[in-house]
């Protein structure tokens, strides 16, 4: 009778200690929270008053909180998001432009973040604020701007003006980037056969400049030699010009390779030299 009561009371411990175990490693679970690199956690007390917003985030590791609380994890690193947006010029034409964001939740406002915007604050706060301030600072630009030397202005515009809004949702906004402009295809060949009639005619300015400096220098470079040869001119005197004959004459007769007939005398009384060799 023992050996049978043995028997009956087994099976019950056996089920106590694998109900025991089931329920301890439920409350185990469910008050471990594992943090991983890059993001933080938002803890909600159940009873204590809701979102913790005046503590920091749940940082990196392992954490033990109550299981009837919560933990909200958020990516903290810097992210980033592609947009394709149709905004209007300042004339009232389509445009399509590209861009993305690098953004990040204010990792000290976390909790605030959370109560007040929640986690798809991308699309409710910084994809709206984006598209906004496109449609904003194309519309000042013609779609020739926008094509040509007005990129990096608007790229700056758009960031300047987003910024401004989500900086005081708990969001941090690092850069907005222009990544492509594209216009209507007949919009762009007018665009870019205007551009290539200015830079043709730029470079015939350019030409054309370059002759009349070289014809300038062309000029005072003969008015040089003019001035220089009237100064000349006006400073030789038959008599320096009758020693400088004698001196050159002097010289040629000393000359061992040279044979020098001289007879009579020139017009101006200078010896005539028939020949040499």
């Amino acid at each position: 009778m023992a050996n049978n009561q043995v028997e009956f009371n087994f099976p019950k411990k056996a089920l106590l200690i694998i109900f025991l175990s089931i329920a301890a490693i439920i409350f185990f679970s469910k008050t471990a929270v594992t943090i991983e690199s890059g993001k933080a956690g938002v803890l909600y007390r159940t009873f204590g008053g809701g979102v913790v917003t005046d503590a920091p985030p749940l940082g990196e590791g392992f954490h033990i909180v109550a299981p009837w609380n919560k933990v909200y994890v958020y990516e903290v690193r810097r992210q980033e998001i592609f947009e394709k947006m149709k905004v209007l010029s300042s004339n009232g034409l389509d445009i399509q432009l590209d861009a993305s964001a690098w953004y990040k939740p204010d990792i000290n406002s976390l909790g605030k973040l959370h109560q007040e915007i929640g986690e798809d604050y991308l699309s409710r706060i910084i994809l709206p604020t984006i598209r906004s301030a496109a449609r904003s600072v194309v519309g000042r630009y013609t779609p020739e701007q926008l094509y040509s030397s007005k990129r990096d202005a608007i790229q700056k515009e758009i960031f300047e003006e987003t910024k401004k809004i989500v900086s005081n949702q708990y969001i941090e906004l690092d850069e907005i980037l222009v990544r492509d402009v594209t216009l209507p295809p007949t919009i762009k060949d007018a665009i870019e056969r205007k551009l290539k009639q200015e830079q043709e005619s730029l470079e015939y300015e350019f030409r054309l400049e370059k002759a009349k400096k070289e014809a300038e220098r062309q000029r005072i470079e003969a008015k040089g030699k003019a001035d220089a040869n009237r100064i000349l001119s006006a400073s030789l005197t038959a008599k320096i010009l009758q020693d400088k004959g004698i001196e050159a004459t002097n010289k040629l007769a000393e000359s061992p390779n040279s044979k020098v007939v001289v007879i009579g005398s020139g017009k101006s009384g200078m010896p005539i030299i028939l020949g040499n060799q």
